[in-house]
């Protein structure tokens, strides 16, 4: 009889892909197009004007396919970084960084309603199939709609290995029946750590306690209440889905009470499905939770304020008028709020090679130079029939530029054996999935500015991502950072065909 190999053995995880157009070397379709239409044109002046006119207009077709070629670790050409200085020094010339609300502001009603992407957001408040309220932001700007669900991880500490794989495994599941799901065209991840401000604790221990009994154990307890909330963190986490109003490409847009109706018998089959992924329970937010959430993100000492409210058993009322910021302004590398500073990062690489289900631990963890951190995981699931047409079409690209030289690097090869891969592996049923990651430090006081950096560029390296500082959009990456469910993509101005184009 053979012996069983029962010994453990840790799963890992990669073959992420950034989907290039096809192109000479590092150019994409445009910047070829660019070189060749610069190459004719150079032939045609030579013809023409002589030696010299042909001369210069192969220089600056060079010139021009240079700027293009050359980009950094962050695959930012000087074209980029030109274009993002550019358009940041247009909006301080316009005063469009700048923000103010309430009565001496300049929002309508003297409201003080969010700025920049979210400005024009209405919320709602509807009821489920379980009789449960959720909140509903609307962005008309897109055509919108988000429902968030607020979930307790259960975390890994003290569990099973096989027990952290398969919430891993129904995860993957679960982003993968996303693209099955009539009119979603977006899913976030947010997860927000900060300090604990100790009267959830107070409020629990007090209204439990027993008064008769002995002395010894009551001083102990109140000793617990004093003591334990100092330097401790609460861990909370959110996820959002982001539904369209129309629910197929030329459908009639629904109305938001439609879109509610719709989403009041889907719910709860979402939030269901989502416990089996580690989330714990999940259930949907309402809109005053929501507004709580707004409100402290922009302004954090509002936070004990609220949780001294809650633990008083006194409700607090907020309405989404009133959960903006007073004052903002975006500067080029960070973003002042209310009485707060926060500095975001974009991820412009995935982790290269394999990774762990564990590797993202310590850039989730509390940090000590950071008051409050979020990290929103941003995800959009597409269809099996577009990504079928994508994978077969980055397969084909990739080729592309290993048969257009006579050597082809090291890199293309790898490049071609993985899109080979994803194209296998998606035709035998596995999802496909666009994602990203917003990364958000927030400090009350600006001298501790420069700690909350280096704290998260230095976690960043454990994690193994790529993260670039959201320089020219501060104020833009922060709202992304929030479980608002934007889409990012939507609200640009830059088709993303020319983007991944260039």
């Amino acid at each position: 009889m053979a012996a069983i190999n029962t010994e453990y053995k840790e799963p890992s995880y990669g073959n992420w892909r950034l989907p290039r157009s096809a192109g000479l070397a590092n150019l994409g379709a445009i910047g070829t197009a660019i070189v060749f239409a610069g190459l004719l044109m150079g032939i045609v002046s030579f013809a023409l004007w002589g030696l010299l006119a042909g001369l210069g207009v192969l220089a600056l077709a060079g010139v021009m396919a240079l700027l293009l070629t050359v980009k950094d670790k962050h695959g930012q050409s000087a074209v980029d970084r030109l274009g993002t200085r550019t358009a940041f020094k247009l909006s301080r010339a316009s005063g469009t960084n700048l923000y103010r609300s309430g009565p001496l502001g300049v929002t309508e009603w003297g409201m003080y309603q969010l700025p920049g992407l979210a400005a024009k957001s209405t919320l709602y408040e509807f009821t489920d199939s379980y009789k449960r309220p959720f909140a509903m932001l609307h962005v008309p700007a897109t055509g919108h709609f988000t429902v968030i669900f607020s979930t307790e991880p259960d975390g890994a500490s003290l569990v099973d290995p096989e027990q952290v794989d398969a919430w891993v495994a129904n995860w993957g599941g679960w982003l993968a029946s996303l693209a099955d799901e009539a009119g979603l065209d977006a899913a976030a991840v947010t997860v927000e750590t900060a300090p604990d401000s100790g009267y959830r604790l107070r409020n629990e221990v007090m209204m439990n306690i027993d008064p008769d009994a002995p002395e010894f154990a009551r001083d102990m307890l109140h000793e617990v209440v004093d003591t334990y909330p100092e330097g401790s963190a609460t861990v909370r986490a959110w996820v959002s889905l982001t539904f369209n109003a129309a629910i197929r490409a030329g459908a009639k847009k629904r109305t938001p009470e439609d879109v509610a109706r719709d989403l009041a018998s889907r719910i709860p089959g979402l939030s269901a499905r989502l416990q089996s992924t580690g989330a714990g329970i999940a259930r949907p937010m309402t809109a005053q939770e929501l507004c709580e959430v707004v409100r402290i993100a922009y302004d954090p000492p509002a936070a004990l304020i609220i949780d001294e409210a809650h633990a008083a058993g006194s409700p607090v009322s907020l309405t989404w008028g009133e959960a903006g910021p007073t004052a903002t302004q975006a500067s080029w590398d960070d973003y002042r709020h209310d009485s707060a500073y926060s500095v975001s990062w974009t991820m412009t690489a995935a982790p290269r090679g394999s990774v762990n289900s564990s590797v993202l631990s310590r850039l989730l963890a509390p940090h000590g130079d950071i008051d409050r951190k979020r990290v929103s995981l941003l995800y959009r699931p597409m269809d099996s029939a577009r990504a079928a047409a994508v994978v077969e079409r980055d397969q084909n690209n990739a080729n592309v530029r290993i048969t257009s030289g006579n050597r082809p690097s090291a890199r293309a090869l790898v490049d071609a054996r993985s899109a080979a891969q994803t194209a296998q592996e998606e035709a035998q049923g596995a999802g496909l999935v666009n994602f990203g990651m917003v990364v958000t430090a927030t400090v009350t006081d600006r001298e501790r500015l420069s700690d909350a950096v280096a704290a998260v560029e230095q976690t960043s390296g454990t994690a193994r991502v790529l993260l670039r500082r959201a320089y020219g959009a501060q104020d833009t990456a922060f709202a992304a950072s929030l479980p608002l469910g934007l889409v990012l993509p939507q609200h640009s101005m830059v088709p993303s065909g020319i983007r991944d184009a260039l």
